[in-house]
């Protein structure tokens, strides 16, 4: 079961699918809020409990009992919930540039250790709304700031362009936008940078505010599926400097105000995701060199390498 990132639908793994060893059967949903899914809100405060709940409904409905499952992004992070509910019907997990497991934004150091009390620059209030405007008005063009810019400059490390992009650019303008969709409410704080979470959409679901005992779930687990993470050494978005991270752009100068790297250090996601891991358990990191935020696009065959080795091994250790 493959599941997709924010601003991207199942369009974006179809090429890793077809790509599959013959004896697998490949499922690609789009994820509530994604694609061609009916619109159905995301209730926030869950975290991304609506997603696995969602997902592990339609695992029911096809009559599957155990399955592999890899994660790209905001699917990675939708993993984490996943595996903390089902780990024990789960063969193998692939993360490819996953969210990290304690959410997106408002957390300061590897143990995921909130910034502020009422987890302040994160959520909804931090996207930039000219990018779900954009998105809402099916913006093809190619000019700073829009879909297909950001796609090239951030999706994966120029100047790769995939032959795909006007199929990947249709899957990342279905995304469903709006006040409760995406990128979802925010609540005004008295902290820097001045919002906090709200309760729709799903930026505010990857909120650690609402993330709550993921990782304590996950860890306490006594069947821990082995875990492959794929990564590439050029991303920009889930990174321990992350260019869409407000502490980061704060750092950068990008945002008025900044109260300084003690008050409000950039999220060190990569090493959060590492902490955890090495926590877990079983689990593998790879990193491809001059690979931005989508490997398994990027390079596919070295990908695919890695993926298929790692289900074969996670194959034969459940017929053992």
């Amino acid at each position: 079961m493959f599941i997709h990132g924010n601003a991207s639908d199942s369009v974006y793994w179809e090429e890793v699918m077809a790509a599959l060893p013959a004896g697998f059967r490949a499922i690609a949903p789009d994820l509530r809020g994604y694609g061609q899914t009916e619109d159905l809100l995301i209730d926030a405060t869950r975290g991304v409990m609506d997603w696995v709940d969602d997902l592990l409904a339609l695992l029911e409905a096809l009559n599957i009992d155990r399955y592999h499952v890899v994660g790209h992004s905001l699917g990675g992070a939708v993993i984490w919930g996943l595996l903390a509910q089902d780990a024990p019907r789960i063969l193998s997990v692939t993360l490819a540039a996953p969210g990290s497991p304690f959410g997106f934004g408002g957390t300061r150091d590897a143990e995921g250790n909130p910034t502020t009390p009422d987890f302040a620059g994160s959520g909804g209030g931090t996207v930039n709304p000219d990018f779900p405007a954009r998105i809402a008005r099916h913006d093809t063009s190619g000019e700073a700031g829009s879909p297909r810019d950001i796609i090239n400059r951030f999706y994966w490390h120029p100047p790769f362009r995939s032959d795909r992009e006007e199929a990947l650019l249709e899957g990342l303008l279905r995304e469903k936008t709006g006040p409760e969709r995406y990128p979802g409410d925010f609540t005004a704080s008295e902290h820097w940078p001045g919002m906090a979470p709200g309760v729709h959409g799903p930026i505010n679901a990857l909120s650690p505010k609402y993330v709550g005992n993921t990782v304590e779930r996950l860890l306490a687990q006594t069947h821990k599926p082995p875990v492959l993470w794929v990564r590439g050494d050029s991303d920009q978005i889930v990174s321990d400097q992350s260019l869409f991270e407000l502490g980061m752009l704060g750092l950068l100068g990008a945002v008025p105000g900044y109260p300084g790297q003690d008050a409000y250090p950039p999220q060190p996601m990569v090493s959060q995701t590492r902490h955890v891991l090495e926590k877990y358990g079983p689990y593998r990191e790879v990193v491809f060199e001059g690979v931005g935020h989508t490997p398994y696009i990027e390079k596919p065959e070295a990908f695919m390498q890695e993926f298929t080795a790692h289900l074969e091994r996670a194959t034969q250790e459940v017929s053992l």
